[in-house]
């Protein structure tokens, strides 16, 4: 399937944020520290996946909540980069996020706050536009964090309101935790990482078996139609119920691992929206998270990094 055939795919960012990031030579408490210009970036789960299906030559829409003056300046961003998005209003002013790395270290360190609070007024007219805006047969993606004031199980209701759409949810914290308790009905794919994926277990995963095996629980059990479990630097697991696959992570050097879940998502249902089998998927998410990581602080995947790691991200069967 070429991309004047693609299927439509839909992300929606309800608790997006202005990125910025800068460097300091050195961390030190109680004292002024002098930061270089900062880079900013529209952030934000689903929003981040959308700008990486861009980069990667594909197309999509991005459904996200603004607001205030911080609002307008990240739609100017989300212009700038020619991404196609339906603004929302928010109930209040958009979050900021901060990201500074110690050059002296080179660590990284992520101020996140945490958004306008939602009410069940802002959220029914959420609903109420996915299901206008909801195709038969599309791709959905809910990801990032959800915004305050949401119930735990806001995910699923989500869900709900897209009717027909292959809906992929990649959360964390207690929404993740709801969805693994109480599946939602026909969901298409659930990613986690390994981390997440040991906490939901009650064990330690070490090996790919390991996360192949407890994937293929939640499978059997009806969370999802395909669970994919992240394992790092090493690659990703991903189980249905005919395979068990894993994709290689490339060997890169390390600069900023901010973005690369939302890269593999891009890279992994661009695939699927282009006719591509799950393996192909799974393999171009692998070398797409790969990218990712080896750009600086809240940037993402580079299209020439991607094609030129994806045959490293060989697949074989767990």
């Amino acid at each position: 399937m070429n991309k004047d055939t693609q299927t439509p795919i839909l992300t929606l960012t309800l608790n997006p944020a202005l990125d910025m990031s800068t460097l300091v030579p050195k961390l030190v408490p109680d004292q002024k520290l002098r930061c270089t210009e900062p880079l900013l970036d529209p952030g934000g789960g689903g929003l981040n996946v959308s700008r990486a299906i861009a980069g990667l030559g594909g197309e999509s829409l991005a459904l996200v909540a603004l607001g205030g003056l911080t609002g307008d300046r990240l739609a100017g961003l989300i212009r700038a980069e020619g991404v196609p998005f339906l603004a929302l209003t928010a109930p209040g002013e958009t979050r900021q996020s901060l990201t500074v790395t110690a050059q002296d270290t080179g660590q990284q360190y992520r101020f996140m706050l945490p958004g306008p609070v939602w009410s069940d007024a802002d959220q029914d007219r959420v609903f109420m536009l996915l299901r206008a805006s909801a195709r038969a047969g599309a791709i959905g993606v809910i990801s990032g964090s959800q915004p305050p004031g949401v119930p735990v199980d806001f995910p699923a209701r989500l869900a709900r309101s897209m009717p027909g759409l292959n809906v992929v949810l990649d959360t964390s914290g207690a929404a993740l935790h709801e969805a693994v308790s109480h599946p939602i009905p026909n969901l298409f794919v659930l990613r986690m990482d390994g981390e997440e994926a040991e906490e939901m277990a009650g064990r330690a995963l070490p090996d790919r078996k390991d996360s192949a095996d407890f994937a293929a629980e939640l499978v059997q059990r009806g969370v999802a139609q395909r669970v994919i479990i992240a394992r790092g630097a090493d690659g990703s697991v991903m189980v249905d119920a005919y395979s068990r696959i894993f994709a290689k992570a490339a060997k890169v050097k390390v600069k900023s691992k901010v973005g690369a879940g939302d890269s593999f998502v891009a890279g992994f249902v661009l695939a699927l929206a282009r006719g591509q089998d799950s393996a192909h998927a799974l393999a171009l998410g692998a070398a797409a998270a790969s990218a990712a990581v080896m750009t600086d602080a809240t940037q993402l995947c580079r299209v020439e990094d991607v094609m030129r790691l994806l045959p490293e991200c060989v697949v074989t069967e767990v």
